[in-house]
């Protein structure tokens, strides 16, 4: 059995679409169902098992080789710092991670960061001299700046329509972020036949994309 961990909302949002150009299997209910492990048998690729876990999650259960391939965002990876491959660029769930706040704040010196990403924050503020208090939040950063618990956000954006939405404004773009296709070190070794079937559909698919770009 080949088991695929996807991390859930946008980033399996962003790629699904890209996994079925490929021609790649997927559980016909994974959308509609609440369910968070999917079986197919008898597919080209063998017996597919797919986990949807929280993204921060999918790197531990590459590593740890509860799963075998593991799609989930640059961000994350950067973040956990897990020992997997990092097997291909998706080029799909595009985002930017970036630094953002009121208007009013953009020239002061940051002092409270909230974020998902206090690993990355660091590496951000200290490359840039500043020593800040990080404070980490596990969902609406935005609040964060709006009620004045931090004077920053390190945060992920795609549309920017929530942070104008909470008349915050983008101070800096750190860092493009999309979905990576990761293994288990192990796995690569023992499956690497499949893998590699299953990687080629995804390359040729991706190269269409950005020929087409």
């Amino acid at each position: 059995m080949l088991t695929i961990a996807l991390a859930k909302g946008r980033t399996a949002e962003g790629v699904m679409p890209l996994w079925q150009e490929a021609g790649l299997p997927i559980p016909a209910d994974l959308d509609d169902s609440r369910a968070l492990v999917f079986e197919m048998a008898d597919t080209e690729f063998g017996w597919l098992r797919f986990l949807l876990a929280k993204p921060a999650d999918v790197p531990t259960y590459v590593s740890f080789g509860v799963a075998d391939l593991g799609v989930v965002g640059k961000d994350v990876l950067l973040e956990n710092h897990r020992d997997v491959f990092e097997l291909l660029d998706l080029e799909a769930a595009r985002c930017t991670l970036c630094v953002a706040g009121l208007p009013a704040h953009r020239d002061t010196w940051a002092r409270k960061v909230a974020t998902k990403y206090p690993r990355l924050a660091d590496q951000y503020f200290r490359s840039r001299g500043m020593a800040v208090e990080t404070i980490v939040l596990s969902g609406s950063i935005e609040l964060a700046a709006v009620i004045g618990l931090a004077d920053r956000i390190f945060d992920l954006v795609q549309t920017g329509s929530t942070l104008k939405a909470n008349g915050l404004v983008v101070y800096d773009r750190v860092l493009e972020v999309s979905a990576r296709l990761i293994a288990n070190g192990s796995s690569y070794r023992t499956q690497r036949s499949r893998m590699e079937s299953l990687l080629d559909r995804l390359r040729q698919t991706v190269a269409i994309h950005h020929r087409m770009d």
